[in-house]
């Protein structure tokens, strides 16, 4: 544990420094701060691709293991349904949450904001413009394990890695535990990387945050106040129904969960990358003391359908939209847009800006300028922030509540 603060510690450090040597730049040299920003976020983007570089071979290597060793499809089948009642809830609720308190709020009745970042919306319009039912499936399905691997493509990855698991259950124990045991091998020695891995986390941190600061400053926050200052109420509106919940289930030990991934929240609030934080969450939750065939199971289909915080930011931002171009909805046309972000949403976690693009396809059905997009461009890394950390927050309460629903749910690894 002394590990794990230390680096709590460096993280902590580095997004001060970030924020302070950002700010030096952007306010006595703000010539440098385009060149400076694009250098110094080399250092974040240094951390998410080692980070990237893992994540298909663990996703695949643990999600085959945890199958395989179950043996028992009845049990895969009934832990996959309950990972997805849970997923589709939870999806539901943050998105209400989102539609009530966007309409309760109003932050775009009171806020006029400039458009802006033109050229980043018409890239989002055209990424937009192929969303089909067809996109989605082929989004879904691999054409090639290797092309999925490739493009870090999780869903398809998880969808081959469930039949290739499926089958080495059903093969029998003498053909498949060889290839099950070699798997598991490699999947302990990426876990290993995982530790290195995670000392580059403050640097990427320093570099993520000093990149923005300078770029933007800090009047960024006083232009966007009342938008960012109603959106991060919503999170927290949303972290509280989220934390209840798990206290329900969890009781007291849901405070110790808490403790053990505040790493991974700070890493995913600081980078905007829940995925970063990926490979330390399933080390964290195997240690809390959850089956690690339920994690390596329920974790990577969580990345893809458990994305709490960017569900409730779709809806709180395709209502904004509407709102800032004095866009009167009804009762009926709101909720069929949650809907319609509900199933839209699923499967487009590997998209960059996957939120933003599907918001832009949103409103174009609903006849909501989609070019509205623009306006909420510069504030998105903030509010990425929150979303990303709000993504890792549900799908750890997830995993451990199919944990102990299972009765899987065992006392930690570190105080046995």
């Amino acid at each position: 544990m002394k590990g794990q603060n230390k680096l709590f510690i460096a993280i902590i450090i580095a997004l001060l420094l970030g924020v302070g040597i950002g700010g030096i730049v952007h306010v006595s040299y703000p010539d440098s701060a385009e060149p400076f920003s694009k250098n110094i976020k080399l250092l974040g983007t240094v951390f998410i691709r080692l980070v990237q570089m893992i994540i298909a071979p663990l996703v695949f290597t643990t999600l085959v293991v945890g199958i395989a060793k179950m043996s028992d499809i009845k049990m895969i089948g009934r832990v996959g349904t309950k990972a997805m009642l849970w997923f589709i809830s939870a999806s539901l609720i943050s998105l209400f949450i989102g539609l009530i308190l966007v309409n309760w709020l109003e932050p775009g009745h009171v806020t006029k904001l400039p458009i802006q970042d033109v050229a980043s919306a018409d890239e989002l319009l055209k990424s937009s413009k192929s969303f089909s039912m067809e996109d989605f499936v082929k989004h879904m399905i691999p054409k090639s394990l290797f092309e999925a691997f490739a493009t870090n493509e999780v869903l398809q990855i998880v969808v081959f890695a469930v039949m290739f698991g499926v089958a080495l259950a059903n093969l029998g124990e003498e053909y498949a535990k060889p290839v099950v045991k070699l798997f598991d091998i490699i999947a302990h020695a990426i876990l290993k990387m995982v530790g290195y891995i995670m000392w580059f986390a403050p640097l990427g941190v320093l570099g993520a945050i000093a990149a923005v600061v300078a770029t933007n400053g800090f009047e960024i926050f006083k232009v966007y106040a009342i938008y960012l200052r109603d959106f991060f109420f919503a999170i927290g509106v949303l972290w509280l129904v989220l934390l209840l919940v798990g206290y329900f289930i969890l009781g007291n030990r849901l405070f110790d969960l808490l403790k053990r991934i505040k790493e991974p929240l700070l890493i995913a609030f600081s980078t905007t990358s829940s995925e970063a934080v990926f490979p330390k969450l399933v080390e964290e939750l195997e240690k809390f003391g959850c089956n690690s065939r339920v994690v390596s199971f329920i974790l990577p289909l969580g990345y893809s359908f458990n994305l709490d915080g960017s569900m409730m930011y779709m809806t709180f931002a395709s209502i904004f939209i509407a709102q800032i171009y004095g866009i009167e909805m009804t009762l009926g046309q709101q909720i069929t847009m949650l809907l319609v972000l509900m199933l839209t949403s699923k499967g487009i976690a590997g998209v960059p800006r996957a939120s933003l693009v599907i918001i832009v396809a949103t409103c174009s059905m609903f006849g909501i300028p989609p070019e509205g997009i623009a306006l909420i461009l510069p504030i998105d890394h903030f509010c990425d922030m929150g979303r990303s950390m709000t993504n890792v927050l549900g799908n750890t309460l997830a995993t451990t509540a199919v944990s102990k629903w299972e009765g899987q749910l065992t006392e930690p690894l570190d105080k046995i």
